[in-house]
């Protein structure tokens, strides 16, 4: 009997000393301050608006089929695309970055729209990113998208660069691939019912910026004996940070406020490095329903 009553009460020691440890631990984790609070509060604002191209130039993967575009110049789409430009403008931008690459003159463009020229264009640059500056008082659109790593690899040796991707099974069967066709199909199918200010909402989520993001890293992703993950950080990754690092370039004071006007595949990463970088605070697209 006293054996069994020693026990317990040396069971119960144990484990008050556990919980002891257990809230010391708490209380001292707790007690650490977040990284956060040792950098300047400070920071430039961007908002990142990732889109769908209005012209549906083809160049990407998913092809919209003809019966599913949608005319943005034309009733009822040309009044959304006013609802989102008044929507967008709520930033109060000081700077707008566009998805396009220096020296195409979209300066000289953005100089003719002012006069009153290209309103007829259905480019997204010219629909939100002119019209937007043009309404706030910007006299320069931030040309800064970039080619990637990869690009340089071929010009300088492109039987090197075949050297690095040439394992890479690029017709491996992707279930992801083929589910997200679906979605992709499904939203395409709903957009001439769904006003445009919706859609990019939706396309400007976390859960949105992840869907689009995340179809990169399945499929041939994983093949090749890591050439696979090698061509993406080479190729699309490597894109995204130069685009970044370009926006970083532009960026002249904490009191900056950036507006990004990029394809939404490209507005996934530019995400990831807004959020991570403690030179920005990243603006929710749906915050702008407070202001």
């Amino acid at each position: 009997m006293k054996k069994s009553i020693f026990s317990l009460f040396t069971f119960l020691l144990i484990a008050c000393n556990n919980s002891n440890d257990s809230i010391v631990e708490k209380k001292t984790h707790n007690s650490l301050k977040p990284a956060s609070e040792f950098y300047s509060k400070e920071r430039a604002q961007v908002l990142v608006v990732g889109t769908f191209h209005f012209n549906y130039p083809g160049l990407d993967k998913i092809k919209t089929e003809e019966s599913d575009k949608i005319d943005v110049l034309k009733e009822p789409k040309k009044t959304e695309v006013t609802e989102l430009v008044e929507y967008i403008k709520k930033f109060k931008p000081t700077k707008i970055a566009i998805e396009a690459h220096p020296g195409y003159n979209w300066n000289t463009k953005f100089k003719e729209y002012k006069s009153g020229k290209h309103r007829e264009k259905r480019d997204e640059r010219y629909q939100l990113a002119m019209r937007i500056a043009n309404d706030v008082n910007i006299d320069t659109l931030y040309t800064v998208d970039a080619t990637a790593l990869s690009n340089d690899l071929w010009k300088q040796d492109s039987t090197y660069y075949k050297s690095l991707t040439n394992k890479i099974d690029r017709d491996l069967e992707d279930p992801y691939w083929e589910m997200a066709k679906q979605y992709f199909d499904y939203r395409e199918k709903q957009m001439k019912k769904t006003k445009i200010l919706d859609v990019i909402k939706n396309m400007n989520t976390r859960e949105g910026h992840n869907t689009n993001f995340g179809l990169y890293l399945t499929g041939s992703f994983a093949t090749g004996e890591g050439q696979g993950a090698d061509n993406f950080s080479m190729w699309w990754y490597n894109r995204n940070a130069r685009i970044f690092a370009n926006i970083v370039n532009i960026t002249e004071s904490p009191n900056d406020r950036i507006l990004v006007i990029f394809g939404n595949g490209h507005a996934a990463i530019l995400r990831q490095f807004f959020e991570a970088s403690p030179q920005y605070d990243f603006v929710e697209l749906s915050s702008l329903e407070e202001n």
